[in-house]
C-alpha cells in the first residue's frame, strides 16, 4: 500500500509554490517526519516531511514545477522500511514532541493587529525555548515573539510585511532540535550526488524580487541556502550598489504607490529609494492629521529666563545625583511647573467627549521621546504626586525603554497633557501639534543667550521660547495665556513651586 505526499497549507492568501529541491530520490528509504523536499512561495520556504516510514516511490512533481495547495507531490511505498528504521527511529522518538503553534501575543488594549517586521529565524533553524523568533510592529510599539518550545522552526505562516490579528498563528515549531539531526546528513549526500553545484540553482522568489528592487545582480549576493541558493536574508545583507541594467525593473511595481506623484525621469528614478512606511509611522501620520482636522488648534508663545533653574542645578546637582543616583535635568522642573499650572487652569488638562467636557483630577504627563522609528509618548502617571527625583528616574527609564523598543502599550496610554522638547535637536521656536484627545501640549526649545533688559540694564540672559498649542474648542485664549504665564513664573523662580504660588 502506498501513501500520498501532498502540498501542505502554505499560509493565508498563498495558493501555489515551486518545488525547489528533492532531498530523496525514488527507491531511497525514508523515516516518518524526515524531510522529503523543499517548496518555495513568494514569501516563505516550506519543507515537506514524510507522513510515514517507507520507501520513496514515484515523484510526481519535479524540481522547478509549480504546484497548488494539496497537490500530489510523490508516493511513499510500504516496503523496505524496516532496515533503515532502527538507525534513526530511536533517536527521533526519544526527543520527538508534537508540533507547537507560535501565536500572536496580546498586543494591548484597543490594538487588534500588527505587522510582521522581521523574522530572526528561517524554516529549518533550531530554536530554544524563549529564543526570539520574530518582531511585530503595532501602531505604537514593537513586540518580540519568543519561541514557546525548543525544536525546529517549521512553516512560517505570516511572512515579513504581513498584517496579523491578535491571537493569530505566526508559525509552527515542528519538534525538538535533536529530532532533525539525522535529516541534514541524509540530505547532503543526495544533493552532492546530483551535482548540485553544477546544475542551475533556482533562487527563492522573494530573494529575486528583492534583488530586482535593490538593483542587485545574482553574482553580487552570496547564497546561504542549499546548493548556494540565494534567500531573502542574503539579499538584505548584501551591498546596495545599483546595477544600471536592473534599475528599470522596480519602477513598474513602484508606480502604483499609495499617493499619486509625478513620474520621475529615468535618471532620477535610479537615485531614488522607496521604503514602505512602518506601522508606527503610518499611525503618527494619521493621528497628526486627525488633530488638525478635528481640533481648533491654536498656539500661544512666551519666553522664560532659565538662569534661576541653571543656578539651582549647578548648586545642587552633585548632591542630588549622589543621593538619588540620577542627574538633575530640566525636564523635572517643567513637569512640576506644568502640574502647578494645570491645577490653576484645569481646562488645559481636560478633553472633549462628544458633547461633554471631561475634567481630570490628576495629571498623567506625556513626555515625547524621539526613537529611530519615530516619536513616542510614554506617560508619567500621577506626575502631580511625584518629587523631582522620581520624575527624573522615571523619565530616564522610559527613555531607555523607548529607544530599545521595549515600551508596552500601558506605558503610552491615558496621558492628559504632553511636553515636547524640540530644544534637544536645536529648535529655537516651533508650534507643537496636539496629541488627541488631549487639549494641550507644551513645546520646550533651545536655551540661547539673548540681550535682555533687567532693571534698566542690557544683560545677556539664557532664554527659552515656550509654546503652548491648545484646543480652542475647550480652552479660551485667557486660560491658555494664564497657563503659560504660570509655567514661566515657576521656571524663572523655582521657589514658587515649593510654596505653591
Amino acid at each position: 500500500m502506498s501513501t500520498e505526499v501532498r502540498v501542505p497549507t502554505l499560509g493565508e492568501s498563498v495558493t501555489e509554490a515551486t518545488v525547489a529541491t528533492w532531498f530523496k530520490k525514488p527507491g531511497d528509504p525514508v523515516a516518518a517526519d524526515e524531510m522529503l523536499c523543499e517548496l518555495e512561495t513568494d514569501k516563505v520556504t516550506v519543507e515537506v516531511p514524510s507522513p510515514v516510514a517507507g520507501t520513496m516511490g514515484e515523484i510526481v512533481a519535479q524540481e522547478g514545477e509549480t504546484v497548488g495547495v494539496d497537490a500530489l507531490l510523490a508516493m511513499i511505498g510500504a516496503g523496505e522500511a524496516a532496515a533503515p528504521a532502527p538507525k534513526s527511529e530511536p533517536k527521533a522518538e526519544a526527543s520527538k514532541v508534537e508540533a507547537v503553534d507560535v501565536m500572536v501575543p496580546a498586543l494591548g488594549e484597543s490594538v487588534s493587529e500588527a505587522t510582521v517586521a522581521s523574522w530572526f529565524k528561517k524554516p529549518g533553524d533550531a530554536v530554544a525555548v524563549d529564543e526570539m523568533l520574530c518582531e511585530l510592529e503595532t501602531d505604537k510599539v514593537s513586540v518580540e515573539v519568543p519561541s514557546p518550545a525548543a525544536g525546529v522552526l517549521g512553516e512560517i505562516l505570516a511572512a515579513e510585511g504581513a498584517t496579523v490579528q491578535a491571537g493569530g498563528k505566526l508559525a509552527v515549531i515542528s519538534g525538538e532540535a535533536g529530532a532533525q539531526a539525522p535529516v541534514v546528513p541524509d540530505a547532503a549526500p543526495a544533493m552532492g550526488g546530483t551535482g548540485g553545484a553544477s546544475r542551475d540553482v533556482e533562487d527563492a522568489p522573494s530573494a529575486k524580487k528583492l534583488m530586482a528592487e535593490k538593483g542587485l545582480s545574482r553574482d553580487q549576493v552570496a547564497g546561504s541556502g542549499r546548493d548556494g541558493r540565494i534567500m531573502k536574508e542574503d539579499v538584505q545583507k548584501a551591498g546596495s550598489a545599483p546595477a544600471p541594467q536592473a534599475t528599470p525593473a522596480p519602477t513598474a511595481p513602484a508606480q502604483p504607490a499609495q499617493t499619486p506623484r509625478a513620474p520621475s525621469t529615468a535618471d532620477d528614478a535610479a537615485r531614488e529609494e522607496r521604503v514602505r512606511m512602518t506601522k508606527l509611522r503610518q499611525t503618527i501620520a494619521r493621528r497628526l492629521k486627525e488633530a488638525q482636522n478635528t481640533a481648533a488648534m491654536l498656539t500661544t508663545y512666551n519666553e522664560a529666563d532659565m538662569g534661576g533653574i541653571m543656578e539651582l542645578r549647578n548648586e545642587y546637582k552633585d548632591a542630588f545625583e549622589k543621593k538619588h543616583g540620577v542627574k538633575m535635568g530640566f525636564m523635572s522642573f517643567f513637569v512640576k511647573a506644568c502640574c502647578h499650572a494645570l491645577n490653576e487652569v484645569p481646562e488645559v488638562n481636560a478633553e472633549i467627549d462628544g458633547t461633554d467636557v471631561v475634567y481630570k483630577n490628576y495629571v498623567h504627563m506625556g513626555v515625547a521621546v524621539g526613537t529611530p522609528n519615530g516619536l513616542v509618548v510614554p506617560v508619567l502617571r500621577d506626575a502631580h504626586k511625584m518629587g523631582f527625583a522620581e520624575i527624573e528616574k522615571t523619565i530616564a527609564a522610559m527613555g531607555r525603554r523607548a529607544r530599545d523598543g521595549k515600551l508596552s502599550m500601558a506605558d503610552m496610554q491615558g496621558g492628559s497633557f504632553t511636553i515636547s522638547n524640540g530644544g534637544v535637536y536645536g529648535s529655537l521656536m516651533s508650534s507643537p501639534i496636539l496629541n488627541p484627545p488631549q487639549s494641550g501640549i507644551l513645546g520646550m526649545h533651545k536655551i540661547q543667550e539673548r540681550p535682555m533688559v533687567v532693571k534698566g540694564q542690557i544683560v545677556a540672559r539664557p532664554m527659552m521660547y515656550l509654546a503652548l498649542s491648545y484646543d480652542h474648542r475647550i480652552v479660551d485664549g485667557k486660560g491658555a495665556v494664564t497657563f503659560l504665564v504660570r509655567v514661566k513664573e515657576a521656571l524663572e523662580d523655582p521657589r514658587r513651586l515649593l510654596m505653591d504660588l
